[in-house]
């Protein structure tokens, strides 16, 4: 999709996919492994300093802010999977610093979602049967930020498993949805 001429044409952009090293995660979340080896990820208290991935990130989002290179009211954020994890835990701690998101097959701790809920639009995407990351740690997370206020569209795949980013980045408005918004200044004011 990001390289496809037609959109790159119509939304133009600079698109950044890091990466977490293998020894870290973007947020703080215990993983308990069963003796079937089906994971379990429960999130830790929003009050826990950033993993050594997430500090890294979050150098590399002032350092794009910086460069002078981006506009920094159109700055958007997604992730799949652990980066839609870390997408949630993001905008936890820069609540002010995107003007949309889109988590895929994430999740993080509910009580995180006051920081950014009233600032932040989101477009949640999940597999109905996901098999690694299950649809409730989305639930969880899109009744949070509904219920501290926050405006969130909610898409769940019937029948699809974790691979649920393979249909959301099909969805024909997710990119007019994302350029569609624009970040406010600090005080409400454009």
């Amino acid at each position: 999709m990001f390289l496809n001429p037609e959109y790159r044409q119509q939304f133009p952009a600079i698109v950044v996919f890091p990466q977490c090293p293998k020894d870290s995660y973007w947020s703080n979340v215990n993983i308990v492994t069963d003796e079937k080896g089906k994971r379990a990820f429960n999130f830790r208290e929003e009050k826990e300093e950033p993993t050594k991935a997430m500090r890294a990130l979050l150098a590399l989002v002032q350092d794009l802010e910086k460069s002078g290179s981006i506009d920094k009211k159109r700055m958007f954020l997604g992730g799949l999977s652990m980066g839609g994890m870390g997408t949630f835990e993001l905008l936890r701690r820069e609540p002010r610093t995107f003007a949309a998101a889109f988590p895929i097959c994430g999740g993080g701790h509910p009580a995180g979602t006051k920081a950014y809920a009233n600032k932040v639009p989101l477009w949640v995407f999940h597999g109905e049967v996901d098999g690694i990351v299950p649809v409730e740690k989305s639930q969880v997370m899109v009744d949070a930020i509904r219920a501290a206020g926050g405006n969130v569209k909610f898409t769940v795949y019937p029948g699809v498993n974790h691979n649920s980013w393979d249909y959301a980045f099909k969805e024909p408005d997710l990119l007019s949805w994302l350029f569609s918004h624009k970040k406010k200044g600090f005080l409400g004011i454009l």
